[in-house]
């Protein structure tokens, strides 16, 4: 085995760059914040605090709605995982959750979860589509077979629309081959 021989993927490596390419193609960290916010939402109206024997409960009157609320946020973060095209809806509906879960869920979970959610819902507004990676096998064929032409302007670009090839395409007329020496002309 040589210097030059490529090391076997294993399977932890194959299956990280298949994670980070799933990842890459979808709202990840939105769906990862709303959901981490609808967890302390969810969680602390229903929490019980122990001080030595003294039990603090911090249930509020509307923890049912904590609960909805939460369990909303939890399910608006797996669907932009799963159903990125609705992202802009599941943003904005967790958006919407996040400042409903102030005045019903101790301060939108003591503000963590409030905090949580704004931004992602924030975040799966903001997301755009972009471009899909190709698969692996085409780039190691491509890498195997190298362009020779790669990165070469064709002649079409220095066509001037007069039929002419070999002259550039300046219509701003301060290219020194059509005698402006780089300077404009007014009027």
């Amino acid at each position: 085995m040589s210097a030059e021989t490529p090391a076997a993927i294993g399977q932890f490596t194959r299956r990280r760059q298949q994670f980070r390419a799933w990842r890459g193609l979808r709202p990840f960290w939105a769906g990862l914040f709303v959901m981490l916010g609808g967890l302390p939402i969810a969680y602390f109206p229903y929490a019980n605090l122990q001080i030595g024997h003294l039990t603090l409960a911090m249930a509020t009157t509307a923890g049912a709605g904590s609960l909805i609320i939460g369990v909303l946020l939890v399910v608006l973060g797996f669907s932009l995982w799963f159903q990125k095209h609705v992202r802009v809806f599941a943003g904005v509906a967790a958006i919407l959750l996040a400042l409903v879960s102030i005045p019903v869920s101790n301060l939108g979970g003591f503000l963590i979860g409030f905090l949580f959610a704004l931004i992602g819902g924030a975040m799966a507004v903001s997301w755009a589509p972009g471009v899909e990676p190709k698969e692996e096998a085409l780039r190691e064929e491509s890498q195997d077979e190298a362009d020779p032409f790669e990165g070469v302007v064709p002649s079409s670009a220095f066509s001037s629309g007069t039929g002419r090839v070999g002259e550039p395409n300046d219509l701003s007329g301060t290219s020194p081959a059509n005698g402006a020496n780089g300077r404009h002309s007014a009027g």
